[in-house]
C-alpha cells in the first residue's frame, strides 16, 4: 500500500493535540513492572513500541518477539535479567543486526545468565533470570544510551545499588538525563559525576504520571512549518520544562524561520523572515531530530555540515544511507566527510516526476519526507503504515492541516 499526499498551498494552520512520548512511555512501563506499587498513567503512547513491551511484559510465552523495538528489546534485557523465568528475547531482521553486545556484557559482569542464540553481540538472547546483587560495572556508552538506561532502571533493585562508568562519550546524553528524571519521580536519588553515575539500592515509589506530549513527532510539524509561506499552528501536549531532549527542534528551527512561543497547554508555530543559508549541526545528543532537520535544510536551501549522526546506521534502517537514496530523489547528496556529513543547495528546478519516498520500514523516513508535500505538490509514501511504531494517528492529524491523504 501507498499514500498519495497532496498539499495545494503553503499554509499551515490549525492545530495539533500529540499524543504522549514513546520514549517516556517505555520508560514509566519498566519501572511500573517494577514498582510494588500500583499507579495510574495518563497521556499513554498509543505506539506499536510501547503496546508490545507491555505485551512482553504480561507475556507467559518462553519466546518473546520484540518486533523492531530496539527500545524495547534493550530495555527487557535487563528487565529480565532480574526476574525470574528462562525465556528467549528475539525480533525481526533489522533488529537482529542492531548491536546488544556492551549491555550483555555489562550484565553478565553483574551474574546475569545470558547466552547468545545466534551472533555473538546481537540478538536473540536466551535470558534465565534471577536476583542481581549488583556492584561496579562500565559499560561503553558510545554505541546507545539505551544500555545505560536499562541498567539504571534495574539498579534500584540490585541489592547493593549500581555505580556505572561510562567508557567514551555518550551518545544521546539527554535520554540517559530522561531516564534518570522519570526514576526521581518515582522516588529514586542518584549522583551524576563526570562519566559515573551511582544508584544505591531503594524502592520506586508507585505516583501517577502524567506522560508528556513526544517532542520527536513535534519535529515533522516543524519541518512542515519550516517549507510554509504562513505558519499558524499550535502543537498542544508539549511542555516547556520537557524531559526529552528532542526538545532541543525548538531552537534548531530558529535558523530556518520557525518562531515557537508557549502557550498554556502546549506551542505556537509561526513564521518569521529570518533564514540561515549554511549551518553546522551537531545531532549527538538528538539523532532522531536528523531526518526532519535534513529534509528542511534540503527544501529550503540550506547547505548543512552535520555531525553526530554515526548511531543512525543502526537504527530501524541505516538511515544515512536512506536519507542519501531518498534525497538523491530531489538531487541532492549527503557526503561523508570524515566525521562529518555535507548536505549541498539544491538547484531550484521542478522535478520530472512525482516524488515516490521508500520508507525502508522505518517511521521516521515516513514522517520526515511527508512536509516535501509542501515544496512540490505531492509526494508518495511507501508502506505508510510504518508510523504506528511512534506515532498511530500522524495520517489522520496531518489531514486536518489541509493535506490530502489518499490510498493507491
Amino acid at each position: 500500500m501507498k499514500y498519495k499526499v497532496t498539499k495545494r498551498d503553503k499554509k499551515l494552520v490549525g492545530t495539533v493535540t500529540l499524543e504522549g512520548s514513546k520514549s517516556i512511555t517505555n520508560r514509566v512501563i519498566i519501572i511500573k513492572a517494577l514498582c510494588p506499587e500500583f499507579f495510574e498513567i495518563t497521556n499513554f503512547s498509543i505506539s506499536e513500541d510501547s503496546e508490545t513491551l507491555v505485551e512482553l511484559i504480561n507475556s507467559t510465552e518462553n519466546v518473546l518477539d520484540a518486533r523492531d523495538g530496539g527500545t524495547t528489546f534493550r530495555f527487557l534485557t535487563a528487565f529480565l535479567a532480574v526476574h525470574e523465568g528462562d525465556v528467549v528475547l528475539t525480533g525481526s531482521d533489522r533488529l537482529q543486526k542492531r548491536p546488544v553486545g556492551p549491555l550483555v556484557e555489562a550484565l553478565r559482569s553483574l551474574g546475569a545468565d545470558i547466552d547468545y542464540v545466534g551472533e555473538h553481540g546481537y540478538p536473540p538472547l536466551r535470558i534465565r533470570g534471577k536476583r542481581l546483587n549488583g556492584n561496579r560495572i562500565e559499560i561503553d556508552a558510545g554505541v546507545s544510551s539505551q544500555f545505560v538506561s536499562s541498567l539504571l532502571m534495574i539498579a534500584p533493585l540490585l541489592k547493593d545499588g549500581l555505580i556505572i562508568r561510562m567508557k567514551g562519550e555518550p551518545v544521546s546524553r539527554p535520554y540517559i538525563q530522561m531516564t534518570l528524571n522519570v526514576m526521581k519521580h518515582f522516588g529514586i536519588h542518584h549522583e551524576w559525576t563526570q562519566s559515573v553515575i551511582s544508584v544505591p539500592h531503594q524502592e520506586y515509589v508507585g505516583r501517577k504520571y502524567n506522560v508528556e506530549g513526544d517532542w520527536t513527532a513535534a519535529s515533522y510539524y516543524y519541518t512542515m512549518a519550516a517549507l510554509s509561506d504562513h505558519v499558524d499552528l499550535k502543537i498542544m501536549g508539549l511542555n516547556k520544562f520537557s524531559y526529552q531532549g528532542d526538545f532541543a527542534i525548538a531552537n534548531l528551527m530558529q535558523q530556518f524561520g520557525v518562531s515557537t512561543s508557549f502557550i498554556e497547554g502546549g506551542i505556537h508555530l509561526t513564521k518569521t523572515d529570518y533564514r540561515t543559508k549554511s549551518t553546522e549541526l551537531d545531532f549527538r545528543d538528538y539523532p532522531d531530530l536528523a531526518q526532519s532537520v535534513l529534509v528542511a535544510a534540503a527544501a529550503t536551501g540550506t547547505a548543512v555540515k552535520a555531525r553526530g549522526l554515526e548511531t543512525l546506521e543502526i537504527k530501524e534502517t541505516n538511515r544515512i544511507e536512506a536519507l542519501d537514496t531518498e534525497l538523491q530523489k530531489i538531487d541532492l547528496k549527503l557526503i561523508p566527510l570524515g566525521t562529518t556529513w555535507n548536505l549541498g543547495v539544491r538547484a531550484d528546478k521542478p522535478l520530472d516526476k512525482t516524488l515516490e519516498i521508500n520508507t525502508y520500514k522505518d517511521h521516521r523516513m515516513a514522517m520526515a519526507f511527508t512536509p516535501l508535500a509542501i515544496p512540490f505538490g505531492e509526494v508518495i509514501i511507501d508502506d505508510p503504515a510504518v508510523v504506528t511504531k511512534s506515532y498511530a494517528g500522524f495520517w489522520e492529524d496531518i489531514a486536518t492541516l489541509g493535506f490530502e491523504v489518499e490510498k493507491i
